[in-house]
């Protein structure tokens, strides 16, 4: 990685940093904090959120026939998700142990808390649901992959590619065989648990 590569890597981290700092500007001005991972409202907050609560009679009056019929083909997704979900869990807790990889902790990616919400319908809230467990699912399949290319093939493409995870970034250039040959044990490296909390990344 050159000098600008790290600088720009640098000046990425440093504007999470800004954009986590003004969410959590936003969430205080609507009125919530987290506790417990659990988003908390204030009271009169609550009240309100409450009263915007649409009722079914309501929402289904709003909703195209279209709408109804597709619900089936979109919520069928949850049986392929769910085995994807399980089999990704089995390999990592296997092989990520075989090759002492540090395994990926499956609940900082799947988060079903806006099911919560007090403004949300049952239908509102089973949507929101689902589309948590899916993109979840998603983003944790990602990170494991991404560990799994990390340490076999820690390659950038010849070909641009839209959207790569974040460790794509580091790897080796296309057609750098000697980095590959002398690096490839320090991107392993990099991979392995804590001595101190080997298991850290275990439960789900």
């Amino acid at each position: 990685m050159t000098q600008r590569m790290k600088d720009l890597a640098e000046e990425i981290v440093h504007l999470q940093g800004e954009l986590d700092r003004e969410i959590e500007r936003r969430r205080k001005a609507l009125g919530w904090k987290l506790s417990k991972q659990i988003g908390q409202f204030e009271d009169g907050v609550a009240i309100e959120h409450r009263q915007l609560k649409m009722g079914l009679a309501k929402y289904f009056g709003r909703t195209t026939v279209g709408v109804v019929l597709s619900a089936p083909v979109i919520y069928s997704l949850i049986v392929p998700l769910a085995i994807v979900d399980g089999w990704v869990s089995a390999y990592q807790a296997i092989c990520f142990r075989v090759y002492g990889i540090a395994r990926v902790r499956r609940r900082d990616y799947i988060a079903l808390d806006r099911g919560k919400l007090k403004y949300l319908n049952v239908i509102e809230a089973l949507n929101c649901t689902f589309c948590a467990y899916a993109n979840g699912v998603v983003a944790y399949v990602r990170e494991v992959s991404s560990r799994t290319e990390q340490y076999w093939c820690p390659i950038k493409h010849a070909l641009k590619v839209s959207d790569p995870h974040q460790r794509y970034f580091e790897f080796l250039e296309y057609g750098d065989a000697e980095g590959y040959r002398t690096r490839l044990d320090e991107f392993r490296a990099r991979l392995r648990a804590s001595p101190a909390e080997p298991d850290a990344a275990v439960a789900p």
